[in-house]
């Protein structure tokens, strides 16, 4: 089977070498944009008067052919000559409609070819991320409304720091998330222009409608520049490190889940059907979802390192260095899109312990900065109130109570302006409502966060809808 580029040599190739160096094995998965994208440029080529509409429709009809095969068979895709999905497409089209099939790459480059492929797939990738992102951020804000007014503790330094709602920590994460849908759709404008017409690096050589083609594929332009478009792969690495920071909200997301499943918080228990034993203690229940998910960011993380070493050192434009950019790049899609259907199913099925998350709430001193705040209401300044309190708490500590705990005639002794109505402050229904600003875990305000979390949810929802 000749080459496309083959014309020039006359010695064949090193077979070792040139084995080695073919792409079809992993991109061959780009065969439905590649395919999508050479009937874009079949249709601009047939304007521009170089195909009759007689060979359009000759190789239009070829290349629906090659993808219902594809489709029907996976062994179609089995193909020991295949240099990449280009020479794939080619072979199989001059096979179906004879050398009017090599008509088709009249204008154009394997090296426009591949960067629009890729922006085709990372833009479908990305309209699927961000699906599956609606979903699990919907599970979210639903367990958020189920959890009503239960309270936990909040934590800082990994020690107990004050009460918060449930569901005020369970939006925590759905902002988390919905940012990572946002970063994918601020990626996907920057990448929906289309480099078809540029050529091999210069442009190409016979005059191509090249809105009409961007137009076509769903692109909002052409590329500006040939010798960029060529070469770029900017959309690749800021999608890889999107996901880079969508994994690591998804480990921090699984660690927090590992760390409240133990005995030792028992806020959570896991779901068997997302959980595994031990061979040797049959006792045991291990968190192997939420483990894997916590491993699998350090994979997305490496394959945004393997672009960026890639990329960095490249002349313009196309060098064939670019080829490994692209198992990096499907890995990261790969393994994002497998996880993110889990990891709802997970919360969907994990019990959540609200009774020992209340009462955890209730202990540890979680209500001092509250008692400050009592002695801020009655006139004293603010870091004197912060060290009276302390000392409050090193009093109940030697005693080994709470500061509700206290005499009055104790707390008397380090300030006078505490009264009676202080131990009713310190009271969880008390402590809760005194954070009451946008953003905080008073009981109204977590409602109205709520309700403006499913409008976004929502709204990503049609917003991908759309894209569909």
């Amino acid at each position: 089977m000749k080459k496309m580029w083959s014309g020039r040599f006359r010695q064949p190739l090193d077979p070792e070498f040139e084995l080695w160096q073919r792409s079809f094995s992993f991109d061959k998965r780009l065969l439905k944009y590649e395919l999508t994208a050479s009937s874009a440029h079949a249709r601009a080529l047939k304007n521009a008067g170089i195909l009759s509409a007689d060979e359009m429709i000759s190789i239009l009809e070829g290349l629906q052919k090659i993808g219902e095969k594809a489709a029907a068979s996976p062994a179609f895709l089995d193909d020991s000559e295949a240099e990449d999905v280009h020479h794939f497409v080619e072979k199989q089209l001059a096979a179906l409609i004879g050398d009017t099939g090599y008509k088709l790459h009249s204008g154009r480059s394997r090296n426009e070819q591949i960067a629009t492929d890729l922006r085709l797939y990372v833009r479908a990738s990305i309209d699927e991320l961000r699906q599956e992102l609606a979903a699990f951020c919907g599970v979210l804000a639903d367990r958020a409304g189920q959890a009503a007014d239960a309270a936990m503790p909040a934590y800082t330094h990994l020690q107990r720091a004050e009460p918060v709602l449930v569901a005020h920590w369970m939006l925590a994460y759905v902002e988390m998330f919905l940012r990572d849908a946002s970063r994918l759709a601020d990626c996907r404008k920057r990448l929906n222009v289309c480099p078809l017409g540029s050529g091999a690096v210069a442009g190409a050589t016979l005059p191509l409608d090249r809105g009409f083609m961007a137009e076509t594929l769903g692109f909002d332009a052409p590329t500006a520049n040939s010798i960029d478009a060529t070469s770029d792969r900017d959309f690749a690495l800021e999608f890889v490190q999107a996901l880079t920071a969508l994994t690591l909200h998804l480990s921090r997301w699984a660690e927090e889940m590992i760390l409240f499943s133990s005995q030792e918080y028992g806020f959570i228990s896991l779901p068997e059907n997302y959980s595994t034993g031990s061979s040797a203690m049959p006792q045991k229940k291990n968190p192997d979802l939420l483990e894997l998910v916590r491993g699998k960011s350090g994979r997305v993380i490496g394959h945004a390192t393997a672009l960026l070493i890639t990329l960095k050192g490249l002349p313009l434009a196309y060098n064939k260095d670019l080829q490994e950019t692209q198992e990096p790049l499907f890995d990261s899609s790969d393994t994002v899109l497998q996880l993110l259907p889990l990891v709802t199913g997970w919360m969907k099925a994990a019990e959540f312990h609200q009774d020992r998350m209340q009462q955890a709430a209730q202990s540890g001193f979680m209500n001092a900065w509250a008692a400050a705040t009592y002695l801020v209401r009655h006139g004293v300044p603010s870091r004197l109130s912060h060290e009276q309190v302390g000392k409050a708490v090193q009093i109940a500590m030697e005693k080994g109570c709470e500061l509700q705990d206290l005499s009055l005639e104790e707390l008397h002794a380090i300030n006078p302006a505490f009264g009676p109505d202080f131990y009713h402050s310190l009271t969880l229904a008390s402590v809760l409502p005194i954070h009451d600003v946008p953003g905080g875990t008073a009981f109204t305000r977590v409602q109205l966060a709520l309700s403006a979390a499913r409008k976004k949810i929502d709204s990503l929802r049609e917003e991908v809808h759309a894209h569909a």
